[in-house]
């Protein structure tokens, strides 16, 4: 089937493209999933990780340039919402065409001034300890893998910088939709936290919380996907 529409999925911090493996098959045929591949992780390991937005957001928008020949949408899951959401704005100030939808999931509204000291410049062992507490615990694979923390300690560190070093800069509403999503036990992004994401659209917003802490989208994955099939049918349909 021709693809009429492409999603563009950005992970969360230290999480790469498998993230969004088996999502085509739950979504419209023709939207394609695009999982977007970050610099320091999976089949990029050997790159050195960005630790700006501003160098995520300008290097995406060249590299997805070639494939915003057609309709397109993004969504984001917690470090990847915060992305998406930058690139949509940027796309604006460049007078090029944004996306139909942004999608977020478990991520404060941009505006809203982060809560909790940073811990991207700690030392390794205290800041291994403060992001299980933080982010619903490390993998057992990770935490219990010296080697493996060694190995992830960059990335993490770095998309933890992204996020901490980030600087809400006010401007317009966007023109496009936006899709809330979060954990009804995500003690890092409460409900009301997610629904200040209205401010930053003129068009509709809606908001759906599942069961589920921060990383929600795997246990939930189903119903997820349900929701974000059925607003991406209206989005294109626009």
């Amino acid at each position: 089937m021709q693809t009429s529409a492409r999603l563009f999925c950005f992970p969360y911090a230290g999480g790469g493209s498998v993230i969004f493996h088996g999502w085509q098959a739950s979504l419209p045929p023709q939207i394609q999933v695009c999982p977007v591949q970050l610099p320091g992780r999976e089949n990029r390991l050997s790159e050195r990780p960005f630790d700006r937005l501003e160098q995520i957001v300008e290097t995406s928008m060249r590299a997805l340039a070639p494939y915003m020949d057609v309709p397109f949408l993004f969504f984001g899951h917690s470090m990847g919402a915060l992305i998406s959401w930058e690139i949509a704005r940027s796309l604006r100030s460049a007078g090029r065409p944004g996306p139909r939808l942004l999608a977020v999931a478990a991520y404060r509204a941009p505006h809203l001034a982060r809560l909790l000291p940073p811990i991207h410049r700690l030392p390794d062992s205290v800041f291994f300890e403060e992001l299980a507490k933080r982010y619903d615990g490390l993998p057992a694979t990770i935490a219990g893998d010296p080697e493996l923390r060694r190995l992830f300690l960059p990335l993490l560190k770095a998309d933890l910088a992204v996020i901490e070093t980030y600087t809400h800069v006010t401007g317009d509403p966007l023109d496009c939709p936006i899709s809330a999503f979060g954990g009804l036990d995500d003690p890092q992004v409460p409900q009301n936290d997610l629904a200040s994401w209205s401010v930053h659209t003129r068009a509709a917003f809606k908001l759906r919380m599942f069961p589920g802490s921060h990383f929600f989208l795997k246990a939930c994955r189903s119903p997820l996907l349900q929701a974000l099939s059925a607003d991406i049918a209206e989005a294109v349909a626009c």
